[in-house]
This record gives structure tokens, sequence and C-alpha cells, in this order.
């Protein structure tokens, strides 16, 4: 079996994770302990991103013609990829976290929904926050109002309903005093 069949496969793997990939982020793993590295692998795991370490010549090959053609420059040395199909900031919250606590993993560079970033573009994305904790967010600004709302008329029924509460707002009013009349028109 030649060289090239064996190689294919492994192009196409890379190919294939990276076709649908929301993000795709490029690291320099050197220097990580089998500790680290395995925790790593482990949060990638559970977040559901694609975390493996290829040959640069066959990620050189799978990202010619893609949106990933931007990362050729960063293939050089030791390099592990990130990918997401799901979350498009979830590998660089990660990797950036983890690097907190490992010095000695280094972020190359990554694309983020078609878009190239170099290692400082990819740790400000890092500080986005995911998509689920956005739309609680949003959720809780527009749960906030109606709650509010509800917690007021809760209020009204206790106290007695619409017209004891407008009763006691009348007593509580200082008494208006009588109207002026009107003086004759001169005509």
């Amino acid at each position: 079996m030649a060289k090239i069949e064996l190689k294919q496969p492994i192009v196409e793997e890379i190919s294939a994770n990276i076709k649908d990939a929301q993000s795709v982020v490029l690291v320099d793993y050197r220097g990580l302990t089998v500790e680290q590295d395995t925790r790593l692998r482990k949060e990638m795991r559970e977040a559901g991103i694609t975390y493996k370490v290829y040959k640069n010549t066959m990620m050189n090959f799978a990202f010619k013609g893609t949106d990933c053609e931007p990362l050729l420059p960063y293939l050089e040395g030791p390099s592990a990829v990130a990918i997401s199909t799901t979350d498009a900031t979830a590998p660089a919250r990660i990797i950036c976290k983890f690097a907190k606590d490992a010095s000695k993993l280094e972020v190359k560079g990554g694309i983020v929904e078609g878009i190239a970033y170099d290692a400082k573009g990819i740790a400000e994305i890092a500080k986005i926050p995911s998509r689920e904790e956005l739309l609680s967010k949003l959720l809780g600004s527009i749960q906030s109002p109606v709650s509010n709302f509800a917690r007021v008329l809760n209020q009204l029924a206790e106290k007695g309903g619409a017209s004891a509460a407008a009763a006691e707002m009348e007593a509580q009013a200082p008494a208006e005093e009588a109207a002026p009349e009107e003086a004759p028109s001169a005509e």
C-alpha cells in the first residue's frame, strides 16, 4: 500500500470535521503534561468539541480550498485542532480558560464562523458567553417586567382588589379645592 493511500483517510477525516464547523482553533500543545492533556481532552469531549493532534501536512491538505485556508501560516511546530460544529465560541472559551492554568498551551489562531483570527482575536472571542448563557440573560430581561407586573397585581389582590386600592388612594390624596366658577363672558 502506498503512503498516499494511508494518508488519504486522515485528510478526509479532517475535511469532514471542518466541513460544517462553526469554529476551528489551532493550538501548540508542547509542554503539557499527560494529566493536563487528559483534562483538556475531557473538557473538550464534554462540550462536544473534536480535539485532535494531526500532522501539519495532513491539515495543510485538508485546509486548502476551504474556509480554514487562512490557518495555513499557523501550521508550524506541533499543532492540535479543536473543532466545534455547534457552539462557535466554545473551543476558544475552553482553550483560553485552560491556558490560564497550563501556561504551556498556546493558541496559534482560529476561524470562527468563517472569519480568521490570530491568537489575540481568539482570546477576545473567548470572552463571549455561550449561546445558552446569552439566551438565559435575554429571557431573564424579558421575564423581569412581567414578573414585576404580576407582583403588583398580586399585591392589589391582597389589599382587596382595585376598588379597595382606589379608595385607599382617594383617602391619601389631599382634598381637592372646589373649582372656581366661570366668569361671565363679555358679549
